[in-house]
């Protein structure tokens, strides 16, 4: 949901997904004139609760020296920026942000003329879709006051729910569907050895459910998730339900999909970046996405039957190109999905061209670096603001960071208290992917006919022409899109904040605020990334 309101100066749109609210402001000169920030008050018309939001910076004459990780009001020590969001919003709420621009001095700060706007957050499961983000931080400010940095495990189900934030939850919804011989699962799975889960199939199947599971089996140096797979299925006591692909163990079998049939026709599917382990469910960033649409769940089926005949890569490339062609301009209004293994790069030059000739926005994930023909878009100059959300430093961000328009973000933690931040750790769960493991490309996503792109690929040559992997190519679904972009700010705001903390010397900003409107010039550069973004989300 979208919603702008101005007054006097000020202009504030709101874009309400799930758990997210994005609020994008906007000052004409004459209001900006001695602005300080902007202070936001939250009315929760659901929960009948009014207060003022809070944040982590200070004004270096106002800091009371509070222990690390104390959040302040924004009314006392307000928002310096023009885009800002609310991360603690709940979904199919009502709310109303009241947006009120600060003038005067830190000790005296007097309040300008504010704007309302009022929007009712999207539900997780609205009809065709629904759409499952973990909370993908693995060391927070957040997770460090609930739980005092200690490793999950050993503080149990209330910090593994925090984490999941309901993706476990509805995926074992999800296969509970299966609840008699009316129903069938087909999936296909990576990694596939979180016990919870893969007892969850076993429970389908003794009610009598036809399941059937697809899994990486296939031989290699360490033999993973190979052997891993194979004992929590031994486990559960599924062998006889469960089909090892073990052609081409050159290749990955990197499907994290489900198939649901009722009466023997396929209904629902299951897709997204979700393995099935610890780390993937609780610990890196993870979406599982819903689709009820009985002709892409067709589709999934059929790609389902080759995989389960352990079918050669060199044989399925053709089918899967003719299956699922690549589209010869922007799709239509609706959904379309993309299987690998493919028989050329033609689908990855087509994501590559969407994002060349968009002139308005990119938001890209990239989990294991940046495609080569990916990095060539983010290389041109021009005035198309890009987001890129990368897993960890070096080469990749090195080049990016070349071009001023461009919008990095690492993952990260905060290693050291500094400023009002205190110390956070990485909460164990993962080793090789820490923080980012999306798969995901948004173009346009404010505009009418939004573009999203996702599912297990990793928008590369190997993804698209040599590993078993899914996509959904999802256009003029402004909710989804909503939902989306929302998720991609929460993730890039807070990794973003750790990479410029992590910067030496001035590279990272000030820990305080600043005591005057001076912190505003950046944002009125003419054609400067900054500039872009106060204008794109205002």
């Amino acid at each position: 949901m979208r919603v702008k309101a101005k007054q006097n100066g000020l202009t504030v749109h709101a874009i309400a997904g799930s758990y997210v609210v994005i609020l994008g402001f906007n000052l004409t000169k004459t209001a900006l004139k001695g602005c300080l920030g902007f202070a936001v008050e939250r009315i929760d018309h659901t929960e009948n609760e009014r207060y003022w939001l809070r944040g982590f910076k200070t004004f270096q004459e106002t800091d009371a020296n509070l222990p690390p990780g104390t959040l302040l009001s924004t009314l006392e020590q307000p928002i310096q920026a023009f885009q800002w969001s609310d991360f603690t919003a709940k979904p199919a709420y009502d709310y109303t942000y009241r947006v009120v621009p600060l003038y005067g001095k830190p000790k005296n700060l007097t309040q300008g003329t504010p704007v309302e706007v009022t929007v009712k957050t999207e539900c997780e499961d609205f009809g065709t879709h629904a759409i499952f983000f973990n909370r993908g931080v693995a060391g927070s400010q957040a997770y460090a006051r609930k739980f005092k940095n200690q490793n999950p495990e050993k503080v149990g189900k209330p910090a593994l729910d925090w984490l999941s934030r309901g993706l476990v939850e509805a995926l074992e919804e999800f296969i509970g569907q299966a609840k008699n011989s009316k129903f069938s699962l087909r999936a296909a799975l990576y990694e596939f050895h979180y016990d919870p889960i893969v007892e969850t199939f076993a429970k389908a199947s003794k009610t009598g459910a036809d399941v059937k599971i697809v899994f990486d089996g296939r031989e290699n140096s360490g033999n993973y998730p190979n052997l891993k797979n194979r004992e929590a299925i031994e486990r559960a006591g599924i062998t006889a339900l469960s089909i090892p692909r073990e052609a081409n163990r050159s290749y990955i079998a990197h499907n994290k999909f489900i198939v649901l049939l009722e009466n023997g026709k396929p209904t629902q599917v299951w897709t997204g970046s979700t393995n099935i382990t610890d780390g993937g469910l609780f610990g890196h960033s993870n979406v599982g996405h819903i689709v009820r649409d009985k002709t892409i769940a067709a589709a999934y089926l059929a790609y389902w039957e080759q995989l389960s005949t352990d079918t050669e890569a060199k044989q399925l490339r053709p089918w899967t190109t003719a299956q699922t062609p690549t589209p010869v301009s922007k799709p239509k209004k609706g959904m379309q999905p993309i299987f690998s293994p493919r028989s050329s790069l033609d689908v990855l030059e087509w994501y590559v061209e969407q994002m060349a000739t968009t002139k308005e926005a990119l938001f890209f994930t990239a989990a294991f670096g940046v495609n080569d023909a990916i990095e060539e878009v983010f290389k041109t100059e021009n005035e198309t603001l890009r987001y890129v959300l990368l897993e960890k430093d070096g080469g990749d961000v090195e080049i990016l960071k070349r071009n001023p328009n461009n919008r990095i973000a690492v993952g990260g933690t905060v290693k050291d208290a500094i400023g009002n931040w205190q110390a956070e750790k990485v909460t164990g769960l993962n080793t090789h992917v820490r923080f980012i493991h999306t798969k995901y490309l948004l173009i346009d996503p404010l505009s009418e006919t939004p573009l999203v792109i996702t599912g297990s690929a990793n928008f590369s040559d190997a993804s698209t022409k040599n590993n078993d992997e899914n996509m959904i190519i999802i256009q003029g679904d402004t909710h989804v899109a909503d939902v989306y972009l929302g998720e991609f700010m929460r993730l890039f705001n807070h990794f973003n904040t750790r990479y410029l903390i992590s910067q030496p010397g001035d590279q990272g900003g000030s820990i305080h605020l600043a005591p005057d409107d001076s912190w505003s010039a950046a944002y009125y550069i003419k054609d400067s990334a900054k500039s872009h973004e106060r204008l794109y989300f205002s």
